[in-house]
């Protein structure tokens, strides 16, 4: 009897304590709402990117620079890559490496976990442009004016194609009706290749009347792009044909954004445009003076970011082109702004990388490099990558 008293005690026991973890644990998944005490489900936090893979300049073929997912109100730096020389190049981030050029004449694949270098394979020039990675293969460009493709996984040229002078864009990609991969690059030789990614062949050239500066954006109709004659290029990716144009009236020194029907640019006398694709009339331009956009725009529905010379980062409208609200830093953004949900992460020649909220522009983070970063930032599962001009690349999480 006192035995059987013992093991039901023991039970009793061992319930308790069971029930007592189940509740304690439940307890940490609600918290108490005001008033009225009742308890609502804590939301689940989404890493940024939860995809994992930022694959090409600005993370998307319409260069949107937008993703999903949160972020911290503060970063923490995970490690430091040393390369050889400046880092201007954007990364890529697929698969859990990193892809990026450098001044050195290298290009790094670099494990996004550790910060170890995989691979890396020198070019025949400085490299400024974004790497591109596609179907497993790396296509980037140099300021010798040649694009490679090369394999994602060790580095080896799969191919390589001269241009007429250097390349400082990265490169766009889009499917033909064949499902073949074609890829897009602009030059200084004032050119637009479109070469077949598997062959490395040209298909076709759309010429204009002075440099290209930036990457060409895409989406399903149209390839759109500015460069120094100040027009808006807008094509038709499967054969080259423009479709139409668009006089900026100044030189156009970044890239193109593609949202819905509309592409939005920024050009180097200070005026942020967004235009119709379809009509091929400018819907409003944002002004801030003297001073240029060299920095590419960011863009969701609602907001349209972009850095600008006058040391400010701006945050215009979308419907309006009205300014919502500015940041200003301590020397002229030229890096290409990222918006991550309801934040916004750039860099600044001022040597920080800042994260901003995006609702009204307070300063939430920054982290001092000592050197310009014109990098724009990489952000997948939760990592933000940035390369700086003191040749490392910083990877926060």
């Amino acid at each position: 009897m006192g035995n059987l008293s013992r093991t039901a005690l023991w039970t009793i026991s061992v319930v308790i304590i069971c029930f007592l973890v189940v509740w304690g644990i439940n307890r940490q998944r609600v918290k108490k709402s005001e008033p009225g005490g009742i308890n609502v489900q804590e939301p689940v936090l989404i890493p940024a990117n939860p995809g994992g893979n930022w694959p090409q300049f600005h993370g998307d073929q319409a260069q949107s620079g937008f993703v999903l997912g949160e972020l911290p109100d503060e970063l923490s730096l995970q490690w430091r890559f040393q390369a050889g020389d400046e880092v201007r190049s954007s990364p890529a981030i697929v698969k859990g490496k990193v892809y990026v050029g450098s001044s050195d004449k290298h290009i790094y694949a670099i494990d996004v976990q550790t910060g170890k270098n995989v691979w890396s394979k020198v070019l025949d020039d400085m490299i400024e442009a974004s790497p591109t990675v596609v179907d497993n293969v790396v296509y980037i460009g140099t300021l010798n004016g040649t694009l490679y493709a090369l394999d994602s996984e060790s580095g080896k040229e799969q191919w390589k194609y001269s241009t007429n002078d250097k390349v400082t864009g990265g490169v766009n990609w889009f499917r033909d009706t064949g499902g073949g991969l074609n890829i897009l690059a602009g030059s200084y030789d004032s050119v637009l290749y479109c070469i077949d990614a598997q062959k490395g062949e040209l298909l076709w050239t759309y010429e204009t009347g002075n440099y290209i500066n930036g990457s060409p954006a895409v989406n399903e109709k149209h390839s759109v792009f500015g460069g120094c004659d100040a027009v808006i290029h807008i094509i038709s990716p499967s054969d080259g044909k423009k479709t139409g144009e668009i006089d900026t009236g100044a030189y156009i020194a970044g890239s193109a954004a593609i949202n819905g029907d509309y592409v939005y640019i920024g050009n180097y006398e200070g005026e942020l445009l967004k235009a119709s694709l379809t009509t091929h009339e400018v819907i409003w331009r944002y002004t801030i003076g003297n001073d240029s956009f060299i920095s590419s725009p960011a863009v969701t529905d609602e907001a349209v970011l972009i850095g600008g010379g006058d040391m400010n980062i701006h945050c215009v409208d979308n419907q309006t082109g009205g300014v919502r609200w500015t940041y200003k830093t301590l020397d002229a953004v030229n890096s290409s702004p990222v918006i991550v949900s309801d934040k916004v992460l750039t860099g600044s020649d001022d040597g920080r990388l800042y994260l901003l909220s995006l609702a009204d522009g307070k300063l939430l983070w920054t982290y001092e490099t000592g050197q310009s970063i014109t990098s724009s930032p990489a952000v997948a599962d939760g990592m933000v990558v940035v390369g700086c001009d003191d040749g490392k690349v910083y990877c926060y999480k």
